[in-house]
């Protein structure tokens, strides 16, 4: 079985909108519902699990009503990410030893099949701990020192920036999040790399794989959809 856990618990503070940006409009209906529909379309045997926050469930099955789709199970959300990840993963039951969970960001509404399935793939190959798409990098980028009063330039070519779905053997996961939290992790294969569950493989993102954090990013997700047809 494939699970995947879609994360929408966010309150969207970098946003500034009045409403998180996973149900701000996109194109007639909230942004989480697109996402949804996104593995609806591309694992249609999977089930899915979205965590919202305790003070917006009510209001996510509300905006189901109003648009006649239909929500999958909800988990209530944490403190943080790592609590709202965490929480979803331990409310799936018992799992087999070929289960896949992926997660995935709820304020990624564009993200397309071959990304999703190119990673449930990668991550049911054997002596692998999880698989995450990727893209090149194509700013310049440079690392602060510790005090951040200098810089120097780092080699893009061998940057890449991480998106998400990131897929996991369903058992591999819920072990990392067994162990306790800490700042540095980042996202879902951070925790995997701390456990020393194995190697994280890289897979092919999409640049429309964009995720919703500014105002901006709405309507550049609004012209991806209508060049999609």
């Amino acid at each position: 079985m494939i699970y995947n856990i879609i994360v929408a618990a966010g309150s969207g503070s970098r946003f500034g909108a009045s409403m998180p940006k996973q149900y701000c409009n996109l194109a007639g209906r909230p942004v989480l519902c697109h996402t949804i529909d996104a593995f609806r379309r591309a694992l249609p045997e999977s089930q899915i699990v979205v965590v919202v926050s305790r003070d917006c469930q009510d209001w996510w099955l509300e905006l189901c009503r109003e648009h006649d789709f239909e929500s999958p199970r909800t988990v209530i959300g944490g403190a943080n990410r790592w609590e709202s990840v965490r929480n979803a993963v331990m409310s799936l039951g018992e799992l087999g030893d070929d289960d896949v969970v992926t997660v995935h960001d709820g304020a990624r509404p564009l993200v397309d099949t071959r990304t999703i399935v190119d990673a449930v793939a990668a991550a049911k190959s054997a002596d692998v701990a999880g698989a995450i798409p990727v893209i090149a990098v194509t700013d310049s980028v440079r690392m602060l020192d510790s005090d951040g009063a200098d810089s120097e330039a780092l080699d893009r070519s061998r940057l890449r920036a991480v998106q998400t779905p990131q897929a996991f053997p369903a058992r591999l996961l819920r072990e990392a999040y067994m162990l306790p939290s800490s700042d540095t992790f980042t996202d879902d294969a951070s925790v995997v790399s701390a456990a020393g569950l194995g190697r994280i493989v890289l897979t092919a993102g999409s640049p429309e794989n964009i995720k919703i954090t500014h105002p901006m990013d709405l309507a550049v997700a609004q012209l991806i959809l209508a060049s999609r047809g």
